[in-house]
């Protein structure tokens, strides 16, 4: 998330970029296991970067190793909460 922000010219940091992460543990076949995945993103972002901020959230998971290694074996759900100053 940080690098497809910062190729936008958004900086992600310090305290630009926080995240919430909650997970649904289940048992289907009698093994817990993760099942989803829930990120909200809270990013301050610099006035008239909205554009290029949505398109990196909409495209970040793509270059991602964690999202990549997960896809196909728990759901992964994003939403992002922008704030400009």
């Amino acid at each position: 998330m940080a690098g497809a922000l910062e190729a936008r010219g958004i900086p992600s940091h310090p305290d630009k970029l926080w995240t919430e992460a909650e997970g649904t543990v289940e048992a289907p076949d009698r093994v817990m296991r993760v099942t989803a995945i829930r990120v909200k993103y809270h990013l301050t972002i610099p006035h008239g970067k909205r554009d290029d901020a949505e398109r990196a959230l909409a495209v970040f998971e793509r270059g991602c190793p964690v999202a990549q290694t997960l896809k196909g074996c728990v759901a992964i759900t994003h939403e992002w909460e922008i704030q400009e100053a």
